[in-house]
């Protein structure tokens, strides 16, 4: 008996096949990749140097939004003579029913200072159409601070603060349209006891 030599199989590399398919996916993405770094630039391009840098609630009566910038400066100082620093971590009852009180205090001013505000209209067409919304949510949170400190006094407890959200908090819907048009003071305080 012979015997032969055992030769091992031959073998093909079946990725050897699979090279033209590699290369083309590899084309595919390096062109995804540049048109997405070209459309990246492009809108940032864009964004930078051509798209309208206006506030999108910026109103044209800039006497209106001066006047009330001025009012709520003037409340933002009857408020924060209001506040309160006491710690309220282990406060009882009556020191909560206090706050409570400030709150509400606070919140009197902010009404006031509102209703001042919107006592006079804008005279352009965007002002008469977007500040009666500006107000509605500025009333909005105000009646979610008076429920606030009807709550304190019900529970007795330094209850966590809840406001309004419809998509966002309405605080900061009220801080945009104030920041857009240049009145800071006209914005929500963070700060309940003022």
């Amino acid at each position: 008996m012979s015997q032969t030599a055992h030769r091992p199989p031959s073998h093909t590399n079946v990725l050897d096949d699979d090279v033209p398919a590699r290369g083309g996916r590899r084309l595919v993405l390096r062109l995804l990749a540049l048109v997405g770094a070209a459309l990246f630039i492009a809108f940032w391009t864009w964004a930078l140097f051509f798209a309208s840098k206006e506030a999108i609630n910026r109103i044209e009566d800039r006497e209106w939004a001066e006047r009330a910038e001025s009012i709520c400066a003037a409340a933002t100082i009857e408020r924060t003579a209001l506040s309160d620093f006491r710690e309220l971590d282990e406060a009882g009852p009556d020191l909560i029913a206090e706050r409570a009180d400030v709150v509400d205090r606070a919140t009197d001013i902010l009404e006031a200072m509102l209703s001042d505000v919107v006592a006079v209209s804008p005279t352009d067409p965007k002002g008469i159409e977007i500040v009666p919304l500006w107000e509605a949510d500025y009333r909005i949170f105000i009646e979610d601070r008076r429920t606030y400190a009807n709550e304190l006094r019900a529970s007795g407890v330094n209850l966590p603060f809840y406001e309004t959200a419809i998509t966002i908090p309405i605080s900061e819907k009220v801080a945009t349209f104030a920041g857009d048009n240049s009145m800071p003071s006209c914005s929500p305080p963070s700060d309940l006891s003022s």
